[in-house]
């Protein structure tokens, strides 16, 4: 029994009542690529101004996080925003990350499928002035993952807003980045929600207007595009854009409220995922996708539904701050042996943060191992001078 805080300041009993799923690989090949976002964790030990310079990324808890999500059959996108980019993450810590993750995927049984994130943030901000500077600062991050053998991400870039890019400029960089890539890339949208610097992306506020530059960038270079992640919580835009995409070009969804549906389709198109919320329920999404596969939708929904208030919770706003909770759910579930995050991220949610997480995660079938959880929950709690 623990004694959990609600968020009227009230403190309740609360006992686990889940029957927790256990964590395993897929009966059958999935019939959707998902991938999860991956988050950093930092060694205690050896963190020093969390605030300053690089992270002292602990490795091993951070690489056994990755193997628990392949282990599920489960692929990874990796070094993405998930693992603050740009939020106490910076490029070397990124190139090393995805060095070491591509060495351990080679190494892997299952040969898990890893996309890499690309992007511009090697250079300060303020020296990205000219698309020229933006296309070289984005052709280095390229060329590194695909030596280490990742597939590339083409992450959205602060760059473009900060200097007032419009149409023309984002569809003359991206097609010299999709004409040098070696094979088929991933496009990234992130709506400005997840990160208030990337509002206006592709030249327009307007989504409609936004999505025609998007498009236009894609049937252009349809070979070089596998798919893009659209992360704008619209599920309705979503189904409209995904229905103008060209044939053999993939919708990622990267709704974390309305991914259910979304990878589920409506008869006649559906979305993949690669989604930060995946690696929050891990378990769950590679049941539920082993259901969907199985022909049996009842299962999926079943196992999908409870997860939806979840991650609606995680992902509350200010929603770029969804990641504590992600590697919270990691240190629960003994993915990991701490949730310490680079820059001190722990701590940008509070306690009753985490005690809804707690709950909603276990009526989810989340908690794998219920004892530890119950203990690692009770430590948080004392630390907070509850219990």
């Amino acid at each position: 029994m623990l004694t959990l805080p609600t968020t009227d300041n009230r403190l309740e009993p609360y006992r686990l009542t889940g029957e927790a799923l256990t964590p395993r690989a897929p009966r059958v090949p999935l019939t959707r690529t998902a991938f999860a976002a991956a988050h950093v964790v930092s060694d205690p030990l050896r963190e020093r101004d969390p605030w300053v310079g690089s992270p002292a990324v602990d490795w091993d808890n951070t690489l056994k996080f990755r193997h628990w999500l392949w282990d599920q059959g489960l692929g990874l996108a990796e070094a993405m925003d998930t693992a603050q980019r740009g939020m106490g993450v910076d490029w070397p810590t990124a190139k090393e990350l995805i060095e070491r993750t591509m060495k351990e995927a080679k190494a892997h049984p299952m040969k898990p499928r890893v996309a890499c994130g690309a992007g511009t943030d090697q250079v300060p901000l303020e020296d990205l002035k000219t698309t020229d500077d933006i296309l070289k600062a984005y052709q280095e991050q390229m060329e590194a993952i695909e030596a280490a053998g990742g597939q590339v991400i083409i992450m959205a870039s602060r760059a473009f807003p900060a200097i007032g890019a419009g149409p023309d400029d984002y569809a003359t960089v991206y097609g010299k980045l999709l004409d040098q890539a070696s094979s088929p890339v991933i496009l990234h949208w992130l709506g400005d929600m997840f990160d208030p610097a990337l509002k206006g992306y592709w030249g327009s506020s307007d989504v409609a207007a936004a999505s025609d530059a998007v498009l236009s960038i894609i049937e252009s270079n349809p070979a070089k595009v596998d798919g893009i992640k659209i992360s704008l919580l619209d599920q309705a835009h979503e189904e409209a854009f995904r229905a103008r995409l060209p044939d053999g070009v993939r919708l990622y969804t990267g709704d974390d409220f309305n991914y259910a549906e979304l990878i589920e389709g409506d008869g006649t198109q559906y979305s993949h995922a690669l989604l930060g919320a995946f690696a929050a329920i891990a378990p769950v999404a590679s049941q539920a996708l082993e259901a969907l596969a199985e022909g049996d939708r009842d299962t999926y929904h079943r196992l999908f539904a409870p997860t939806v208030p979840l991650s609606r919770e995680i992902f509350k706003a200010p929603t770029r701050f969804y990641k504590a909770g992600i590697a919270f759910l990691a240190w629960l579930n003994d993915a990991q042996s701490h949730f310490i995050m680079p820059g001190g991220f722990q701590s940008s949610r509070e306690i009753t943060h985490y005690a809804e997480v707690f709950r909603l995660a276990d009526r989810s079938r989340l908690l794998s191992k219920p004892d530890v959880a119950v203990e690692r929950m009770a430590l948080l709690l004392r630390l907070h001078g509850i219990g």
